[in-house]
């Protein structure tokens, strides 16, 4: 594989996370098994070449089907014709668990948004209650009395202009 074949990459830039590989390396492993530092960087180079030949051979079966976008089905021919297809049934369940908890994901945030809406008036008061939390912090904790509705309240007179 060419260092260039990752469109606008040299190979050397394309990696996963370390710590993430780390952790599922380990996960994978009996606690009393130790892996050494050149052994995980290896794990770490297979893995991401193996994620870049599935993804160029899910673009040729892509471009066979004259697409532009590579779907889930491209890339289990993909694994097919480069002779994983023992693992297709568990690479699809993933998938499908994928699409369930995304689904939940979006369904939760929908709930959360739709039911919480305030008034215009409901959150200009909600953000002047946190204004006063956070003058009455930076005053060493003493409240900072704030009328409830400033506009409402008329100045106060300075007792110095009543004497005169």
């Amino acid at each position: 594989m060419d260092p260039m074949d990752i469109v606008g990459k040299s190979k050397e830039d394309a990696s996963l996370p370390k710590a993430t590989m780390t952790k599922i390396i380990k996960e994978m492993l009996p606690p009393d098994v130790r892996v050494a530092r050149d052994a995980q960087d290896l794990l770490i180079e297979c893995c991401v070449e193996f994620i870049n030949l599935v993804s160029s051979e899910s673009n040729e079966v892509c471009n066979k089907e004259d697409r532009r976008t590579i779907a889930p089905e491209h890339v289990l021919k993909a694994l097919q014709v480069l002779g994983f297809g023992e693992y297709i049934e568990e690479v699809y369940a993933a998938y499908e668990q994928h699409k369930y908890e995304t689904m939940q994901d979006t369904q939760r945030s929908v709930k959360c948004n739709s039911g919480a809406q305030m008034t215009e008036e409901e959150a200009a008061a909600e953000q002047q209650r946190m204004f006063a939390e956070a003058r009455a912090r930076m005053n060493g904790g003493a409240p900072v009395p704030q009328p409830e509705h400033p506009e409402t309240q008329q100045p106060e007179t300075d007792q110095r202009n009543l004497q005169s």
